[in-house]
């Protein structure tokens, strides 16, 4: 038997990349359509043939002994952790609206009122039987807005969608393909531990995400034995739409995405990984990053 390689699954949510729609049209062709209705009111519940995979990928037999589920991947922070895995020889998958080149495999996320049993059943079909060491939920959005504004609603909305969805499927993926002992990482934010008066809609939002990791570290949550929840609370990422439009910022006290990645790879192997239900804070400060768990 040859040298079997570690896995990693991306889950990319929910920007669109044009780049991206002839890759997923060509994905979507490949699947086959059978019956079935689901409970979820007008939305039908599909199951899917397996996914197309890319030239690079490996078959289910060839899975080795370690893979990640990253959500959001095809964001800035989501394609450092792409290349960070892949850089340390993990097999990667990605979901999002649009493919990741750079992953060995793609779910297309297709937003609907349904899109959340969508990922849920494309993610099954892919994976079959398969289990996997880490799910990292890197999705998310920034919107303000007060209490005043005339798109609290809209903004308040999207803001759920983009950050507590994902963070749910994420929880729910966990209970179905997460290894006993695996991770489970969320995004929440520094910024929502107290009240967000100028931005209402991502605050509540945050907080929520805050709240269902440390639900998730509770009894009886549904998490797989001895499995760990964990969010982190950045300020400020370090990223190429941040810093064209902050030009005049303090660099110096933004959050690199390597030392995302980084911490991401250490915890899925174990490494000064922190308790489960942890929100843990990115303080960044003279270009030096640390991570501190909230009191």
């Amino acid at each position: 038997m040859g040298h079997l390689r570690p896995l990693a699954i991306i889950l990319l949510f929910p920007t669109v990349f044009e780049s991206g729609i002839s890759s997923a049209a060509n994905l979507l062709r490949n699947r086959r359509n059978a019956s079935s209705s689901s409970s979820s009111g007008r939305c039908t519940y599909v199951k899917l043939s397996p996914l197309a995979r890319s030239p690079h990928s490996l078959s289910s037999t060839d899975m080795a002994s370690n893979r990640v589920i990253v959500y959001g991947g095809r964001g800035a922070l989501g394609s450092k952790c792409v290349q960070h895995f892949k850089s340390r020889g993990w097999w990667v998958a990605c979901i999002d609206m649009a493919a990741n080149e750079e992953a060995n495999e793609n779910v297309i996320v297709k937003m609907s009122e349904c899109f959340t049993e969508q990922v849920t059943a494309d993610v099954a079909t892919l994976l079959g039987e398969q289990k996997v060491d880490a799910i990292l939920c890197v999705a998310g959005g920034w919107a303000g807005g007060k209490c005043s504004s005339k798109d609290l609603y809209k903004n308040s909305d999207l803001m759920w969608k983009q950050s507590v969805w994902t963070s749910t499927i994420s929880s729910h993926l966990a209970a179905l393909h997460l290894k006993a002992g695996g991770l489970l990482t969320l995004a929440g934010a520094k910024a929502a531990l107290s009240g967000t008066g100028g931005m209402v809609g991502y605050g509540m939002a945050k907080a929520a995400v805050h709240q269902l990791c440390q639900s998730l570290a509770a009894e009886n949550s549904g998490m797989p034995s001895g499995a760990a929840a964990v969010a982190i609370l950045p300020v400020t990422l370090d990223t190429p739409m941040n810093r064209k439009f902050m030009p005049d910022a303090d660099f110096g006290s933004w959050t690199p995405l390597e030392f995302i990645a980084e911490t991401f790879f250490n915890w899925a192997t174990g490494v000064n990984r922190p308790a489960s239900g942890s929100l843990m804070q990115l303080l960044t400060s003279g270009g030096e990053t640390q991570a501190v768990a909230a009191q």
